[in-house]
């Protein structure tokens, strides 16, 4: 028994480092930034003003640098409502993929960008919700 509580121990902060490694961020990101079009907003929005119905605009959000990497998001409007959202830059990383269908289901259903942080993906959460808003601060100038 006198040896279990150091082993314990030992082990968990033995552990620490492995949880908190990161793989090398610098490269997987670059081909989701390579992947970003930057005529889709104007392509968009002309294709969007020539339907008989409603005009769709199409709204970048600014690039957010966060500690896991950019994040940016695209939003598409239908009048003023929020039609749907895609990630233009997103990190590389197990977290911030599984989080991005709950924020941009979020997002849909309160149509704002008042919506909750995802457990476990908080910073990148804290980067959606900024580029968000300013695609949606963007929609109302």
């Amino acid at each position: 028994m006198k040896r279990a509580i150091p082993v314990l121990v030992l082990t968990a902060v033995g552990l620490v480092p492995l949880w908190r490694y990161e793989p090398s961020v610098g490269a997987p990101t670059a081909p989701v930034e390579a992947a970003a079009p930057a005529t889709t907003p104007s392509a968009a929005a002309s294709s969007g003003s020539s339907s008989s119905g409603s005009s769709a605009l199409v709204v970048e959000g600014t690039a957010v640098d966060t500690e896991k990497g950019v994040v940016q998001v695209e939003v598409t409007f239908e009048g003023d409502e929020i039609a749907s959202v895609r990630m233009l830059q997103q990190p590389n990383h197990p977290q911030t993929t599984a989080a991005v269908p709950t924020l941009i289901e979020e997002t849909l259903q309160a149509q704002s960008a008042d919506i909750d942080t995802v457990s476990g993906a908080t910073v990148t959460s804290d980067g959606y919700r900024e580029s968000l808003q300013a695609a949606l601060d963007a929609h109302g100038a």
